[in-house]
């Protein structure tokens, strides 16, 4: 099966406050079977999380790591997506390392040309829920289009699920099931836009690849949890999809992560109409070492009190999953558990069951294996 790549720039008009109204290019990566066979193709969209652009997450050119092409490779029609301030998707403001939040400016050495530490030149955060969901739509209207079908599957990564979460509550008529790899949910988050759109803050915040390393060490306690090189390959291709970021601070670069606000992803959203879980399928898996899913102790700010099984308990419908993979951090896609993710998904989108069944929980050892949660 020969799997071909098709890099799309689809037209968008934003709604990020810091270019809105302009006309933007959004990147969006397809890959399929080149040569497919008779019958309707099936979509399946892929959205990045925070900090980490679509392809050094989902189709990460090394060894079986690419989700996507495994994906490809079974017959489905993927299309991996950057919104606005991520990987090669616009980045208003952010070329600017006036733009950097003050407190980290000082980390950009060598600085680069012309560069003096100082006040911001663009004091906001940069997106927000209305603009990610907006870009989210325009590319699911693309995709829906250019596959001539009137639905397409999700599959979010992190804070993905802060975008297709609720673009799936709105619109069931377009998302027919969702898969969500460790979602950030903050059960007890707010429901309601600030008053004031943009709001005072910073565009960008930047991270090394020493912090990134330990970050991940951290959520690695098991041997084999990250191959050998892993941690090279993957902040290269992280470099690789910021062209801007990868010359700050030689040798290794900086990765530029977007700073947005965001709203309306909480217990109320998620049982919404019973639209999650009823007309819209949803599986949820995460790590058993990932601190950035579940927050423990509890943060006393609900807004970063985060938990999957709360979401899990939050969704209304029955046609619900979670499933909980043995050694396993956040940064799972670059794991040993990388295959079985990739199989479970595989799995789901096929049969929309873990273990022959809809409803549960349950946990995945490390050589795949699937039991009923104790």
């Amino acid at each position: 099966m020969a799997i071909v790549t098709i890099d799309h720039q689809v037209p968008h008009i934003s709604t990020v406050p810091a270019n809105k109204d302009e006309p933007v290019k959004l990147f969006v990566r397809e890959r399929r079977d080149g040569n497919p066979g008779p019958g309707p193709r099936k979509p399946v969209l892929m959205l990045h999380g925070r900090s980490v652009p679509a392809l050094a997450g989902f189709d990460l050119q090394y060894e079986s790591y690419s989700w996507a092409e495994a994906l490809a490779k079974a017959g489905y029609d993927v299309f991996i997506m950057d919104l606005q301030g991520s990987g090669r998707s616009p980045r208003p403001k952010m070329d600017d390392p006036r733009n950097v939040n003050p407190a980290q400016q000082p980390l950009l050495t060598p600085r680069p040309p012309g560069f003096t530490p100082g006040p911001l030149n663009y004091p906001f955060q940069l997106t927000n829920s209305y603009s990610d969901r907006d870009e989210l739509n325009t590319v699911v209207e693309f995709v829906l289009d250019e596959c001539e079908v009137e639905k397409l599957a999700f599959i979010g990564w992190s804070a993905a699920a802060f975008t297709m979460g609720p673009y799936a509550v709105k619109n069931p008529d377009k998302v027919e099931s969702l898969f969500l790899l460790a979602p950030i949910f903050p059960p007890l988050g707010t429901s309601d836009a600030p008053a004031t759109l943009p709001r005072p803050g910073f565009p960008t915040s930047i991270g090394g690849k020493a912090g990134f390393d330990q970050g991940w060490k951290n959520e690695a306690p098991c041997e084999g949890q990250r191959a050998p090189g892993i941690v090279d390959v993957a902040w290269d291709a992280i470099m690789a999809n910021d062209a801007v970021g990868s010359t700050w601070g030689p040798p290794t670069g900086f990765n530029r992560i977007r700073n947005f606000v965001r709203w309306g992803w909480n217990n109320t959203t998620a049982a919404q109409g019973g639209v999650l879980g009823g007309s819209v399928p949803v599986l949820m898996a995460y790590g058993e070492y990932d601190r950035q899913v579940n927050t423990s102790p509890p943060n006393p700010d609900p807004e970063f009190n985060f938990s999957v099984p709360a979401l899990y308990d939050a969704v209304a419908g029955p046609h619900k999953l979670m499933v909980k993979l043995a050694c396993a951090g956040h940064s799972l896609v670059w794991e040993l558990q990388h295959k079985n993710v990739h199989n479970l998904s595989k799995h789901w989108l096929k049969h929309l069951k873990v273990d022959g069944k809809t409803h549960g929980v349950f946990d995945m050892d490390t050589d795949g294996n699937i039991s009923p949660a104790p």
